[in-house]
This record gives structure tokens, C-alpha cells and sequence, in this order.
């Protein structure tokens, strides 16, 4: 027997709002509600869309040396992490790929840390392990929800004016209706926004406050991907796994200049030989030049016929206005406008390679 999918402390209100609920990593969650995926996705690029991530693992670190301690896990640097900043980062394994991807903050007397939901059930275990002298505690009482877009400010900043403050990858406790909640401004949509952590008997309360405002409308699971997808994100177990590694994935930004040549953290033979040699193979934008989207699987061929890749995430783009893709091509191919084939259902179709992201990212800096 499979044990039944949980719910977060914002289900009755999805189902209230016409949340067309479906199992995601073992929980009930939102893949769309009556706005449909396409005008939710068009809300949160043009004016606001709420998010429910309650299903993310949201674990504290406590310990004198939490930040020395978490660099021997990633290729991230925190020592220098300013309180109050927060940082995208991911755990390698001893080959070099990538466990998951997670975003890390400092919070003055702690360390907050939200994984990906499908990988709380590793990335936990693996920091109690090996973080040492450090506390590792998963927070089970608070719900987190998302706000993203253009308008994100002035939905968050209609009950946080705190909020308005913030910039890019900056994180703060702060009253929203007398509540005590975590804010970060950051997000997985290529959108302005944040994501709010909360206290779960609150949460209701609060994501109506969000919701009455004119510019926010609620959006789930389906929106999330084609947002991300057009903005160029990652998704874990589609675009990096447990075989790909970060220099594979594009992902060299994430370490910092001083964790790249010192190394110090697993897989650091394989990366740093990557990061001076070259990659085997690269993640690119991959755009059909039909109709048909390419889904994941599909096989990349060059221009001559030869197999040189496959696509790891594909669907339309609401916002671009045609199918979408990303995918990993073998090293001496991938330059932008350079023109492949994308085999689907049998048939060659033609596509070309395009720079990363498909729509600009407006992040607050």
C-alpha cells in the first residue's frame, strides 16, 4: 500500500477556489484553477500569481559553524553569506552531479534551508550526517506560499510594507496582520517576487489577504512549470540529477570563485576538471520552429542527422507564444542559432538552438 498523498494547511482553501488538485511528490496540490494554466501563467507575467510551496521541506541549522560546515557539502561559498542574504546552491555527490538544488540563508542566529519536496526524504538525512556540531531541525508547522510578478511588491507590500524594501535574494522576519512570518524575495517563476513562510494556523488568514488583492490570482503546478521553463530554471529530476553536473548544467554562476579553485566539497575532482576542460555536454534553449512542443526524452539531432542530445524539459510557452524546450546537446554544438532536428513521434522536426532564458528575467536588484 502507498501511504495517501498530504495535504498542506492551504488545501480546503484550493478546493474552495476551484483548485483542480492532483498528487505531486506525495501531496495533494493545485495543477491549475479555473483561470486555466495559460491565464495564470499570463497573471503572473503581467500582474501577480500566489503560489502554494508548503509542500517544500523548510529545515533550520543551528551551530557556531553552520556555514564552514555546510561548504563541505556544496561548491557554494557561506562563510561570507551576509545575515540577512540568501543564496541558491546545491549538494554535489562524490561523482560530481547534483543531489538537489536548494536556496540557503542566513538568518543571524540560524541558518533556513528549503529543499526541493521530492528530496526531503534524502537531502535531511544527508545534512544530519554530515554537518557536524550542527542542529538540523525540518520545521513541520509553518505553510509557504510564493507571490510572484511585476505586482508582487504591491500585493506583499499592501500588509508588509517591509517588503517593499527588499532586494533580489534578500531574506526578513516581519509582521504581516500581526503574524511574525519569513519573507525572501526571490522565487521560481523569472518574476519579482517572495516567498513567505508562515505559521501553519495562520496561513488561511493570511494567503486571503494576498488573494484580495485585484492584481493577485491564485496559480498552481502547471503555470509554476511553464513559467520556470520560459525563464530558463532548472527543474530537479528533469534538467539536473544525480549524473549531471553543474558545469553540464550552466550552473557555474552558483559557485563562487574561491569554492571553484579551492574545492573542498564532493565531486570537486570531476567539476574542477570540468570547469577547465570543458564539459562533455551543455544545457541549452532548444525552440521548435513548428507547433508541436518537444517533451522530455525527445532526441536532439544535429543538422546532418547524428543524435547530439536529448530534451530534459518542454512544453509551450504562453509568453514566447509557441513550444519551448531546454536540453542537454554534446560539447561542439549548442551555439545559438545553430539548427537541429528534434525527433517526435517518428518525425524530424525542425528546431534551433537559442540562448537561455526564453523571457527576460525581472528580478529586483
Amino acid at each position: 500500500m502507498t501511504d495517501a498523498p498530504k495535504r498542506t494547511p492551504l488545501y480546503d482553501l484550493h478546493v474552495e477556489l476551484g483548485g483542480k488538485m492532483v498528487d505531486f511528490a506525495g501531496w495533494e496540490m493545485p495543477v491549475q484553477y479555473p483561470l486555466g494554466i495559460m491565464g495564470e501563467h499570463k497573471q503572473c507575467r503581467e500582474k501577480a500569481g500566489l503560489f502554494d510551496v508548503s509542500h517544500m521541506g523548510q529545515v533550520i541549522l543551528r551551530g557556531a559553524n553552520v556555514a564552514a560546515q555546510l561548504e563541505k557539502l556544496a561548491p557554494s561559498s557561506f562563510t561570507n553569506l551576509k545575515e540577512g542574504k540568501a543564496r541558491y546552491t546545491f549538494f554535489t555527490n562524490d561523482n560530481g552531479g547534483i543531489m538537489d538544488d536548494l536556496i540557503v540563508s542566513n538568518a543571524g542566529d540560524h541558518f533556513f534551508v528549503v529543499v526541493n519536496a521530492s528530496m526531503r526524504h534524502q537531502d535531511i538525512p544527508h545534512m544530519e550526517k554530515h554537518l557536524e556540531g550542527v542542529e538540523v531541525t525540518e520545521i513541520f508547522d509553518r505553510a509557504l506560499v510564493a507571490v510572484q510578478g511585476p505586482s508582487a511588491e504591491n500585493v506583499v507590500g499592501a500588509l508588509c510594507p517591509a517588503a517593499c524594501d527588499m532586494t533580489f535574494m534578500e531574506t526578513i522576519v516581519a509582521d504581516i496582520n500581526g503574524v511574525s512570518c519569513r519573507l525572501s524575495r526571490l522565487g521560481y517563476t523569472g518574476e519579482d517576487g517572495y516567498e513567505i513562510s508562515i505559521p501553519e494556523d495562520r496561513a488561511v488568514e493570511i494567503t486571503r489577504a494576498f488573494l484580495a488583492h485585484p492584481d493577485c490570482e491564485p496559480a498552481g503546478l502547471g503555470a509554476r512549470d511553464s513559467l520556470r521553463l520560459e525563464a530558463g530554471l532548472c527543474l530537479y529530476g528533469n534538467d539536473i540529477d544525480n549524473d549531471t553536473s553543474p558545469v553540464e548544467a550552466s550552473l557555474t554562476w552558483a559557485m563562487q570563485k574561491r569554492r571553484r579553485e579551492e574545492g573542498g566539497f564532493p565531486g570537486a575532482a570531476r567539476i574542477q576538471k570540468e570547469l577547465t576542460e570543458g564539459a562533455g555536454r551543455k544545457l541549452v534553449g532548444i525552440k521548435p520552429l513548428g507547433r508541436a512542443p518537444a517533451r522530455q526524452g525527445v532526441e536532439v539531432h544535429s543538422a546532418e542527422g547524428s543524435p547530439i542530445g536529448s530534451i530534459t524539459s518542454g512544453g509551450f510557452g504562453p509568453t514566447v507564444g509557441g513550444p519551448v524546450a531546454m536540453g542537454y546537446v554534446a560539447a561542439g554544438h549548442g551555439a545559438p542559432d545553430e539548427q537541429v532536428s528534434l525527433i517526435i513521434r517518428g518525425k524530424a522536426q525542425p528546431a534551433e538552438i537559442v540562448a537561455l532564458p526564453f523571457v527576460t528575467q525581472n528580478y529586483k536588484r
